[in-house]
């Protein structure tokens, strides 16, 4: 598989959904739940997001200037090719964090203010979700990679 490694660029988490994440520099991902303090954490597959910088690049490409949590993903990652994975591809995190891939991109419902701007959005097609299998501390600069 290519690209096998990458790094962790943001560590995102908002108190209320629908929102714009913040960058904490540092989280506690938990077992089966997700981000601490994030909104969206919880027992069901979308227990964290994650989504590219390559991917946010095509956005500021068409003049938007955007930032990593804009799209609401908890973690931005720099060096996968994250929406071209399978579901059940495990990563690695930091020194100990698991996560197992459940869902490629989403539907949006609400076109939201990126899409509205510019006309495209590219966390429905790009961003994916995982959940928590093995938790840990995270932040930026971390390596994340592929181990299955």
């Amino acid at each position: 598989m290519r690209n096998c490694k990458g790094k962790i660029l943001a560590v995102n988490i908002a108190d209320q959904k629908g929102q714009k994440k913040s960058d904490i520099g540092c989280g506690l991902l938990i077992e089966n739940f997700g981000i601490q303090h994030d909104a969206h954490a919880g027992s069901d597959i979308r227990q964290v997001s994650l989504l590219a910088r390559e991917s946010i690049e095509k956005i500021r490409a068409k003049g938007l200037h955007v930032q990593y949590g804009d799209f609401a993903e908890n973690l931005t990652t720099e060096g996968i090719d994250l929406p071209s994975l399978p579901i059940g591809t495990k990563l690695k995190a930091g020194f100990q964090v698991l996560l197992e891939v459940t869902q490629i991109g989403k539907i949006c419902h609400d076109r939201c203010h990126i899409f509205k701007t510019v006309g495209d959005c590219v966390m429905p097609r790009e961003g994916i979700f995982a959940r928590v299998l093995i938790g840990g501390e995270i932040k930026i600069g971390d390596g994340i990679e592929i181990v299955t």
